[in-house]
């Protein structure tokens, strides 16, 4: 039996809870585990780390994707294993895996699901898995704090993006792999390791996390006419049918604004920044997964 840690955000549920986490653990034969609790999930890489020194091979995360990307920052590169609890609000990252919403099933696939190597990307060095973004995805994000996602749940992104349809633009110089890609005014700018974001909208079409290169798009609608022109591509899953949207692929991006913009990684919003070195990372990472049929589909 692999050594099992579990690092906990105190603040969400998922199921049970974590009494009931710690009986199907039980059950499964992992009776003492490492257990670390955060209260905040910028406090988990510490514990992520202390979990890799105390010899754990499985690091169970037990939180959103917020959770998810501190810690996948903390263990890349290394011979860890994660297994993802999806108690967030949206848990994109775990959706895009197809990692169930059930506490038993997931923990099952913990334990005895598939090691499934991914690559991560990383923005001014530090690494995501799922999706980075400067602009209105950042402002959105940033806007739905923790009170209102308890309220009203995944509602809270979208009244936090209408609220900033209509910010203010920002000049911006886009090189990838080395050339030069876009210089103009910019709304988003938008760089995915997945394909599908909230609500299972298909972002980048045919992205996949273990290709070695990430999809980038920008985004140039200025109100709410050219948003809802957009929109309306991009929920049809043609994002790049639109006036408004620039798509590309690559291994290494530099990103210059002419301003501060807000950035986030998979859905933690960070400082301000004028600029973006962004990265591909191969294989970086190891998360478990379902394990997959004789069809070729992933089943708990």
């Amino acid at each position: 039996m692999p050594r099992i840690a579990v690092l906990a955000h105190a603040g969400k549920s998922f199921g049970g809870g974590l009494t009931e986490l710690r009986e199907v653990l039980a059950r499964e034969g992992v009776a003492d585990p490492l257990w670390y609790e955060v209260a905040k999930s910028r406090k988990a890489p510490k514990y992520a780390r202390r979990a890799l020194t105390q010899g754990a091979d499985v690091l169970f995360v037990w939180g959103g994707d917020g959770m998810v990307q501190r810690c996948i920052d903390a263990v890349a590169g290394t011979k860890v294993v994660l297994a993802i609890l999806p108690a967030g609000t949206a848990n994109l990252l775990a959706e895009n895996l197809q990692i169930p919403a059930d506490l038993t099933e997931a923990v099952r696939v913990g334990l005895h699901g598939e090691r499934r190597p991914i690559d991560t990307g990383s923005v001014n060095g530090e690494h995501f898995a799922m999706m980075a973004g400067a602009g209105f995805d950042a402002r959105m994000i940033k806007e739905a704090d923790r009170g209102m996602k308890s309220r009203i749940g995944r509602a809270a992104y979208l009244y936090a993006g209408a609220r900033n349809l209509s910010a203010r633009r920002v000049k911006a110089a886009i090189d990838v792999d080395g050339s030069r890609f876009f210089t103009g005014r910019v709304s988003c700018v938008l760089v995915g390791n997945v394909g599908r974001v909230l609500g299972g909208i298909e972002a980048f079409r045919g992205a996949r996390p273990d290709d070695g290169r990430l999809e980038l798009g920008v985004v140039t609608a200025r109100n709410l006419v050219e948003w809802s022109r957009t929109l309306g591509r991009l929920a049809l899953g043609q994002p790049e049918k639109s006036p408004f949207v620039e798509v590309t692929s690559g291994k290494k991006f530099r990103v210059r604004f002419d301003r501060d913009f807000p950035y986030e990684l998979d859905g933690g919003a960070r400082p301000a920044a004028r600029k973006l070195r962004i990265k591909a990372k191969p294989s970086s990472v190891t998360i478990c997964v379902p394990a997959a049929s004789a069809d070729g589909s992933r089943v708990a």
